[in-house]
Parts: structure tokens; sequence; C-alpha cells
């Protein structure tokens, strides 16, 4: 009879019924899942930025020389059409098995969706404020920065939500060269049938792109005071 509860207790135990939903598996790999998680984000950062250092320069170049809008603009649309593995295992041989390879694949990935947006912003300055701006005697460079960058950071901001969004989630595929953030887990527990190994990491994937969503859209009220009205 003594030996009934502690028979039970293992029974339930939800990491032996390799159950979805684990509370001890959140207490006994806590460390492995802030390390995951942590690296996921510094990926994600770091690319999201580098793809926004390199978008706007071009976006820039696009409006001022027409000629190489379209070719700009295909050439991103062409690189986001390759798939992921395929666009990794191109940059293997530049780059090796290392976090470099995820990052630039990532920031190549962005490009089409920063591009895009940077453009369509700076397209949606209306005329009449560029007029007026050229009437005050606002030089290109000055017009640039105090008239249309402002305007143009809604529509900017869109588009950067987008793109980290998208990040997020292309992030986990970077595990096939083992640097793939909460990827790495995702494709532990997959192979080794470890449910709640899996649904923990795509849950924070989710919590991860939310909250990532949510602090641009705070840092995008916070730079247009002027749409709040």
């Amino acid at each position: 009879m003594i030996g009934l509860p502690h028979a039970a207790t293992l029974a339930d135990d939800c990491l032996l019924r390799n159950a979805w939903i684990c509370p001890a598996y959140l207490s006994t790999r806590r460390d492995e899942l802030v390390a995951a998680l942590r690296d996921h984000v510094a990926i994600t950062v770091v690319a999201v930025v580098l793809g926004c250092l390199v978008a706007v320069p071009l976006a820039l170049l696009a409006r001022r020389y027409r000629g190489a809008r379209p070719v700009l603009l295909g050439s991103a649309t062409v690189i986001y059409t390759v798939p992921s593995l395929a666009l990794f295992s191109l940059l293997l041989p530049f780059t090796g098995l290392s976090r470099t390879t995820v990052v630039v694949g990532l920031v190549l990935y962005s490009l089409t969706i920063l591009l895009r947006g940077v453009l369509a912003g700076l397209d949606g300055v209306p005329e009449d404020v560029l007029d007026a701006a050229r009437g005050m005697g606002y030089g290109r460079s000055r017009m640039l920065m105090k008239v249309e960058l402002p305007l143009a950071l809604p529509t900017m901001f869109a588009g950067l939500r987008v793109a980290t969004v998208s990040t997020v989630a292309l992030c986990t595929v970077g595990t096939v060269v083992g640097n793939g953030g909460l990827g790495n887990l995702i494709y532990d527990g997959l192979r080794s049938n470890f449910k709640a190994e899996v649904l923990t990491a795509s849950v924070l994937c989710v919590v991860l792109a939310v909250a990532l969503d949510l602090l641009l859209l705070v840092a995008q009220r916070a730079l247009t005071p002027w749409r709040r009205t």
C-alpha cells in the first residue's frame, strides 16, 4: 500500500508521459530555454538592424536614380524567393557553419520588405509639402532629414514590423547550421519526439514575435507624436 502513491506520482509526471504541456520541463530546462531565447533575440536584432542600414541607402539610391529602382527591387525579390535552406547552403562556402551565415541570410531576406517600406514611405510624402519646403529654401539633404523621413516614418515602421516578425520566424531555420536559437530546440524536440520541448520553443517564438512587434509599435508612437492627435 505504501508504494501506490509513489507509483501514481510517477505515472502523472508530465516528463515521463511526454506531455505537450509540461511545467516540469520549464523548471528543469530553464537555463537551456533562456540561452536559446537570448540567441534568438540577438540574431533577430542584429539581422534587422543591419537590414535597415542596408535598405535605407539603397532606397535613397533607387529614389534618386529611377533606373536603379527596378533593378534593386527585382534583385531583392529574387533573393526572397530562394528557399531558406538553399540560401544558407549557398552562403556556407563564404561564411561557414557560423552565426554569420544565418545573419547574412536573414539580412538578405529582410531587404525586400524593408526596401519597399522605405520607398513607399518616401513616395507617400505629399507633393505640396515638398513644394512648401522648397519654397522655404530647404536643400535636398535638409528636406530629406526634416520633412521626408519624419513623414515617411509610419509606413517605414509598418515595413519594419513585418520584417522583424518575419525574421523571428526565419531565424529558426538557422538550426541547419547550428545557430537557430529556439529553432535548435524545435529541431531537437522533433528529432527525439520530445513534445514539451517542441511546443515550448514554438510558443516562445510566437511570444517573441508579438513582443518585438509591440515594442516597435510603441517606438513608432513615440517618434510620431503628431499622429496621436
